[in-house]
């Protein structure tokens, strides 16, 4: 009875994990969980995912599953984390060993890394920063693109010493969302991403971006 309840049920968690893997078999464990939940978002998509069906693609008990996560929302939260952690990462790898003549190459960049993330990351082309199941996945008062936008502009901070203000706030995260917005068209009918229309974020978003810079 607890097993339906627990799918049915989509609360909010401040924490999608119920205690942290202390041994490294259980996070293996955990991992296992986390990509099978991937792989089965861009086979059936969120509204057929189960708990269940998570722990048998993992090859573990259904208790395992509860052991650490309450229902699917939280299994998804954890893995939209894991996709930011992993994003941010691959951002900053660039930042360190890529030289820029300025911001706008590496907006270039950050749009790039979005793109071969949703081309090859297993689970993220369904789920995004988690706005396919929850505009506040990531976090219970900011919406999913603010605190990427704040991931961002703490990276723009660091390397380009842009003045840092609520503006610079603004700016970052209308940026942030009207990108994600035409990324999204770029993949709506072509599952590799429309270059024609990925062009068209990298253009709108430095443009935007050299407008309001300079303006402040």
């Amino acid at each position: 009875m607890s097993t339906q309840l627990d799918e049915d049920v989509d609360e909010p968690s401040p924490d999608p994990l119920r205690r942290q893997p202390t041994q490294r078999r259980s996070a293996r464990r955990v991992e296992r969980m986390l990509d099978a939940c991937a792989e089965l978002l861009d086979e059936i998509g969120y509204e057929a995912l189960t708990t269940t069906r998570i722990a048998e693609r993992a090859g573990v008990a259904i208790g395992s599953v509860y052991q650490f996560f309450p229902d699917k929302r939280a299994i998804s939260q954890a893995l939209t984390r894991r996709h930011v952690e992993l994003f941010v990462t691959r951002v900053g790898r660039r930042f360190m060993t890529e030289d820029y003549a300025g911001w706008w190459d590496a907006v270039d960049a950050i749009i790039e890394e979005y793109v071969e993330m949703h081309r090859t990351v297993p689970g993220f082309r369904s789920l995004h920063f988690g706005d396919v199941v929850d505009l506040n996945l990531l976090d219970s008062v900011s919406e999913n693109n603010t605190v990427i936008a704040g991931r961002l502009r703490a990276l723009l901070l660091q390397e380009f010493g842009l003045a840092d203000s609520e503006e610079l706030d603004r700016i970052v995260l209308v940026a942030v969302e009207a990108g994600d917005a035409v990324l999204k068209l770029a993949f709506r009918h072509d599952p590799h991403g429309a270059p024609d229309i990925v062009a068209e974020a990298k253009q709108l978003v430095r443009g935007y971006l050299s407008r309001q810079l300079r303006a402040s």
